[in-house]
């Protein structure tokens, strides 16, 4: 029987306090090939948990594992196969980016793959002479991730790598991080806001909200059970109470449900209610994800 496969990355009940923010019992994985989309508004908290994750900031409590690596006390070891790209790293302005990738492959002499860099180079429409301080902010994410990548990492930890990128030059990026995935041995953690490039790119999803993991799990998944029903009924009929939606927005005759756990039943149970089904609606990323927040929020009193 052959054993399972180490997690790329496994947080046990991981909590860090400060003044005026908790995180708050993070509980996730992530398993080798995926990619996972890590969500959530500003200020959720998702940028403190990939600095615990990188052993940047440590934990109050509960256990991070990287690669099989505990953290912070095994980090050396587990950084040799981590990519780190953050939207607040900056290249050496004076510097070129030939020197920068001389740099790294000084650091990592057994990893960086060359024809891989220079494929990346080609790919990005970058140049080995261009300078640090003469590029715009999509050059400089692209260059930071030509870093990271062509080391070829075993897991590679995005933080707002689209942010602030033109349409064209996000495509590139999340083209590239695609590619990856053919190697089933890879994984991706990519933390952002956008949920058009997360929906795009990813396999798991986790939705992050005040220092709370909300929802964790398979993205297919997500997309199958949530909908979106548009029914007309009489203003004086009431729709009964059902598990699984989460909510109910009424205007006249017309009454719009949303439902996270929805099933071939449930049109029939409102035509039993004296609803007429109009329409019946597939839900986006976005949308799923922020009916998940205002119904955690609402469900804490908050």
């Amino acid at each position: 029987m052959t054993p399972p496969a180490t997690p790329a990355i496994e947080f046990r009940g991981v909590s860090k306090r400060y003044p005026f923010f908790t995180l708050d019992d993070l509980s996730f994985r992530l398993e080798p090939g995926q990619i996972m989309g890590f969500v959530g508004p500003n200020g959720a908290g998702k940028s403190t948990t990939l600095r615990i994750l990188m052993a940047l900031v440590r934990q109050d409590s509960g256990e991070v594992e990287v690669l099989g690596f505990r953290m912070p006390d095994e980090q050396v070891e587990a950084k040799w196969n981590v990519g780190y790209v953050s939207e607040e790293m900056r290249l050496f302005g004076g510097a070129t980016l030939d020197w920068h990738m001389g740099f790294v492959r000084s650091i990592f002499p057994g990893g960086w793959d060359d024809r891989y860099g220079d494929r990346l180079l080609r790919r990005f429409h970058l140049h080995r002479e261009q300078r640090a301080k003469g590029v715009s902010r999509g050059e400089q994410v692209k260059a930071a991730l030509l870093l990271a990548l062509a080391r070829k990492p075993r897991l590679l930890v995005l933080d707002e790598p689209t942010a602030g990128l033109d349409p064209v030059a996000r495509q590139e990026v999340l083209g590239e991080l695609m590619e990856i995935l053919k190697d089933e041995e890879r994984s991706i953690l990519f933390s952002s806001n956008n949920t058009l490039d997360v929906e795009q790119i990813s396999d798991q999803i986790t939705f992050l909200d005040r220092g709370r993991i909300v929802e964790s799990g398979d993205k297919e998944a997500f997309l199958e059970r949530w909908r979106r029903l548009c029914l007309e009924l009489p203003e004086a009929v009431a729709l009964p109470e059902l598990p699984g939606v989460v909510d109910v927005a009424r205007s006249g005759n017309i009454a719009v449900v949303t439902a996270r756990s929805f099933d071939d039943d449930l049109p029939a149970v409102y035509r039993r209610a004296g609803a007429v089904v109009r329409e019946v609606q597939r839900m986006t990323l976005e949308e799923i994800f922020v009916a998940t927040v205002m119904h955690n929020r609402k469900e804490r009193g908050e």
